[in-house]
């Protein structure tokens, strides 16, 4: 049902587009599939879309290209291949067996 309604969405000429939480109840495959359909669409449509994600798999989190992390300010903007440098800069390093996605979720909470 989630998938459909974000289908739903993006149909039509509007080249931007706000989600919250589509992951939810969905398995990694098809959030995987879901975020890569709505990356491919945007692309296309040369548009902007901000999706927030609870938690998602290595390879949903490798489909971001930028990435804000706010608490009504922006934290941090930019490529996710930069955000750990950044972080770590900052004073926050990421320890070595815990989840990229996992520590911007702690790190957020912190700087809140």
């Amino acid at each position: 049902m989630i998938t459909y309604h974000t289908g739903e969405t993006t149909v039509g000429p509007a080249k931007a587009l706000f989600t919250d939480e589509i992951s939810t109840v969905l398995d990694s495959s098809t959030t995987f599939q879901t975020m890569n359909s709505i990356r491919q669409s945007i692309h296309i449509l040369q548009g902007t879309t901000m999706i927030l994600l609870l938690q998602p798999a290595r390879e949903t989190y490798n489909l971001v290209g930028d990435i804000v992390l706010s608490d009504g300010q922006i934290a941090y903007q930019g490529p996710h291949e930069n955000i750990l440098g950044f972080f770590e800069y900052m004073g926050f390093k990421c320890p070595e067996r815990k989840g990229e996605a996992d520590f911007l979720l702690e790190v957020s909470l912190i700087h809140s």
